[in-house]
């Protein structure tokens, strides 16, 4: 029986996201954090990702335009973001949320940015 016949959709076989780590006080490890907060936007990054480092200069780029703060998270560095992500990075958070993944379009993220 195909899915037509059975009524449903490959939208509706979309994994649950959950929002990324919220990020304290603590340093943003590339990128600068706005004053008196944490980092808005959470690069999740591998080395030698060609990928990844487009997205972060798009993302490093996109901050420092708006004086948003950014960090990157190494998903290598933890089992369970290694296995949430595998291949996906790199993946963008807005404020939590996952925002974009392999590719960050500048104008999506400056909107987002704009929009918090």
């Amino acid at each position: 029986m195909s899915r037509r016949e059975r009524g449903t959709s490959p939208w509706r076989w979309r994994a649950k996201v959950e929002p990324a780590p919220r990020v304290g006080d603590e340093p943003a490890t590339s990128g600068s954090a706005p004053l008196g907060g944490g980092a808005r936007v959470t690069l999740y990054s591998r080395p030698g990702c060609h990928l990844c480092e487009q997205a972060e200069d798009v993302v490093r780029r996109v901050c420092a335009d708006l004086g948003e703060g950014y960090e990157v998270v190494m998903v290598d560095d933890d089992p369970e973001l290694q296995r949430r992500f595998t291949d996906e990075v790199p993946v963008t958070f807005v404020d939590g949320r996952q925002h974009d993944f392999w590719r960050v379009d500048e104008t999506r993220l400056r909107a987002a940015l704009a929009r918090g």
